[in-house]
């Protein structure tokens, strides 16, 4: 194909998010540009160039395989160069792909499987096994496809899915055409499908990745959460490939001792975290020493709200700020965020331009300063709705502004303070607690490194504060009585946890967040 002809087509495919992510650097220059690399001694590399060509194969594969336009294609694969191939070969073909958690029980694998009425799945070797039982009941899957080692009988494997296969064109469409799904994390339950279109992508680097992270065509980035949801695929497919940037990708399970690894070995300038890691890199480094890396220019963080302690210790170990943030899968990413030069630890800022946010009360009413509200966000790379649940797409959907579920008090300022899910409020005395406020106290003192608070009634019936703490050191569990005094002085004696349990570690979704539902579960 002539270099006229690749124009042509771009320009009549510009509704196709991939010619934009994708295609479109070929033109400017940056063929050889590596635009994915894998961390560690001997990890593969992809440049823009390859990215492209193996795009358009996979695009061509799925047609020679007969997978159609519209049609779910689940994606069950780990971070590795496959998934960027594959997720924009779905998009440059008009398939929907649905990245999934990597770290999913086989029986919630059955319901996503049957929710979606997907006819092809992509798996990496390593999980195919908890995937298997759900594929073999499902009468709907005609081809499954197995990503590195021996393909099982009745699969394929990837280098046979694509062998042969032309490149195909990308295809002509209209930004509002349905581009991918996301099933949500599941903090307060089963997760639900939720449903992003083409124009959604560029809109969350237009917002976010411009003017807030900054993103530049020299930076490297490197996430540790995760591509299979929406604050990864923000962070790792979007942001980097819209500027031509550089994204390391890290296969294995996260945790300080290999993110300590990426940060030294690689060098990233921006690094994408949650609260969890980035309080547990602390504590690690506490023993083990701070990696170097003079590259490293900001960090950022969302999932859940990042301690106040946190953000403070993470700035003075590395001299580098965390901008926290405030994103959901319903609004693809960060729409609430603190920004270079404009940081207040402990908030989760203002809003980011082209979001437009409000408080309301439980009838709907505005709310002002020092009230906390439900916050609701309007912009354009909203959801069109969750699949097939009617009724929760009209009760988080509302015109155009989006339910996030999230309580918040905003500040004289004008600055955003988290309070809690809005599940997870309640009130002592007549009067609100935010769970969040006591936990933030609760990791201030030196003995804490994570904690998590619910309600829970007494004998008395009434409900008060319980904190379940995760301590540095468990030898430390006789200063329980410590941590209460603690957390009187500094926010108040009412507000105080009347019952602290240790446990080893808290429940979380794969993108960090607390899932304070199995914590109040326990009261049976």
């Amino acid at each position: 194909m002539n270099q006229t002809a690749s124009r042509v087509l771009a320009d009549k495919a510009t509704g196709n998010a991939a010619s934009f992510f994708i295609d479109r650097h070929i033109e400017e220059g940056r063929a050889a540009k590596i635009a994915y690399r894998e961390a560690g001694e001997g990890g593969r590399s992809l440049s823009y160039g390859d990215l492209a060509a193996e795009s358009a194969r996979f695009a061509g594969a799925l047609r020679e395989h007969d997978i159609r336009r519209e049609e779910r294609a689940l994606m069950l694969v780990l971070d590795r160069l496959e998934f960027p191939v594959i997720f924009w070969g779905c998009l440059k073909a008009g398939v929907v792909p649905i990245p999934l958690n990597t770290l999913l029980s086989g029986s919630v694998y059955d319901v996503i499987l049957r929710d979606s009425r997907a006819s092809v799945v992509f798996v990496s070797a390593e999980l195919y096994d908890e995937i298997a039982p759900a594929i073999a009941q499902n009468i709907l899957v005609r081809k499954v496809v197995v990503i590195g080692g021996e393909a099982p009988e009745g699969t394929l494997s990837l280098q046979d899915f694509i062998a042969n296969a032309p490149l195909a064109e990308t295809i002509e469409l209209t930004p509002d055409e349905t581009a991918f799904w996301l099933y949500s994390s599941g903090s307060t339950g089963q997760p639900k499908g939720v449903r992003h279109v083409h124009g959604s992508l560029k809109c969350t680097y237009d917002t976010y990745g411009a003017q807030v992270l900054g993103i530049a065509e020299d930076d490297v980035v490197h996430s540790v959460a995760k591509m299979f949801f929406a604050y990864g695929l923000g962070n790792a497919l979007t942001f980097p490939l819209a500027v031509g940037a550089t994204t390391v990708l890290y296969a294995g399970r996260p945790t300080p001792e290999s993110a300590s690894a990426v940060l030294a070995d690689e060098r990233p300038t921006v690094f994408c975290g949650v609260p969890t890691l980035y309080a547990a890199l602390l504590h690690h480094w506490d023993k083990a020493g701070i990696p170097e890396n003079p590259d490293l220019r900001i960090c950022i963080s969302a999932g859940e709200a990042l301690p106040e302690e946190v953000g403070k210790r993470w700035k003075a170990a590395t001299g580098v700020d965390i901008l926290d943030g405030v994103g959901s899968t319903e609004m693809l990413h960060i729409f609430l965020s603190n920004k270079p030069g404009d940081i207040v630890y402990g908030t989760s800022g203002t809003a980011v331009p082209g979001y437009d946010v409000r408080l309301v009360d439980e009838d709907g009413r505005d709310l002002g300063p020092g009230e906390v509200g439900e916050l609701l966000v309007r912009g354009q790379s909203a959801a069109e709705g969750y699949w097939n649940q009617r009724s929760k797409s009209r009760s988080t959907f509302e015109g155009q502004w989006t339910r996030t579920g999230d309580k918040y008090e905003m500040t004289e300022a004008g600055r955003f303070v988290y309070c809690g899910r809005t599940d997870d409020m309640f009130k002592v005395s007549g009067i609100w607690v935010s769970p969040f406020e006591i936990e933030q106290a609760l990791v201030s003192h030196p003995a804490v490194l994570e904690a998590a608070v619910v309600a829970w009634a007494g004998d008395d019936g009434l409900e008060k504060p319980k904190a379940f703490v995760v301590l540095k050191d468990p030898e430390q569990a006789g200063r329980l009585d410590e941590l209460k005094d603690h957390v009187k002085t500094r926010i108040g004696k009412w507000k105080y946890p009347r019952w602290i349990e240790v446990i080893e570690q808290l429940p979380k979704t794969a993108t960090g967040k607390i899932q304070r539902f199995k914590l109040r579960q326990e009261r049976g």
